[in-house]
């Protein structure tokens, strides 16, 4: 197993490192609230670390766990500390009227991510998808749930592929980024879903493969 390394401490940073714990990786957990990254770190448990905001993290791999709204100035900040890194962007760039996003028209959110990363950081796009305490909840009904990714790098790709994996859920390969954008829409079904035909947040969206 190995060291990943969560920015956030909200209910996705929470989900992601209660399952990394329980799968056997070392869980580093990173906030700019000192106190707030101590507590999840001792929920998380299993002798997961806290790191210094900023700094360089202790995983290659590294969770994006903070809101859209925050995540641009997350990555300017930590600059060059994040180079080389494989970062998950779970992020929903999507607009209070839940509607329609706060990317450029020509963009989306992983792309702009992207951007404000170093250029040898590799931007893979997961987890967006799934409600927190859904993905917290594992498997549902003996059926693991999907996690749906997007890159431009295979290795990367592959990389972050195992680590869904090693969590019990499915990863399912979207294509290169620019599908992040599609993640993103998917996003706003959920929300949809939710508002106007579910009714509360207790699915997920995922795939069933048939013969």
């Amino acid at each position: 197993m190995s060291t990943i390394s969560i920015i956030g401490t909200g209910g996705m940073a929470a989900a992601i490192g209660g399952l990394a714990a329980k799968a056997g990786h070392t869980v580093e957990v990173m906030s700019r609230d000192v106190a707030k990254a101590r507590a999840l770190a001792e929920k998380v448990g299993a002798r997961a670390t806290t790191g210094t905001f900023g700094a360089a993290p202790a995983g290659d791999i590294v969770i994006l766990a903070v809101p859209y709204s925050a995540v641009l100035n997350v990555v300017k900040q930590y600059g060059e500390e994040l180079a080389g890194k494989v970062l998950v962007d779970i992020t929903n760039p999507v607009a209070s009227d839940h509607t329609s996003f706060v990317t450029p028209g020509d963009s989306f959110g992983a792309q702009e991510i992207a951007k404000a990363a170093p250029a040898d950081a590799k931007v893979v796009k997961a987890f967006n998808t799934q409600f927190s305490h859904v993905l917290a909840a594992g498997p549902a009904e003996g059926h693991p749930l999907d996690v749906f990714i997007s890159g431009d790098d295979a290795p990367a790709k592959v990389r972050v592929s195992a680590f869904i994996e090693s969590l019990g859920l499915r990863p399912m390969d979207t294509g290169a980024l620019p599908m992040a954008r599609t993640l993103e829409h998917a996003c706003l079904l959920s929300l949809g879903l939710l508002i106007h035909s579910v009714k509360h947040a207790n699915f997920s969206i995922g795939i069933s493969l048939f013969g």
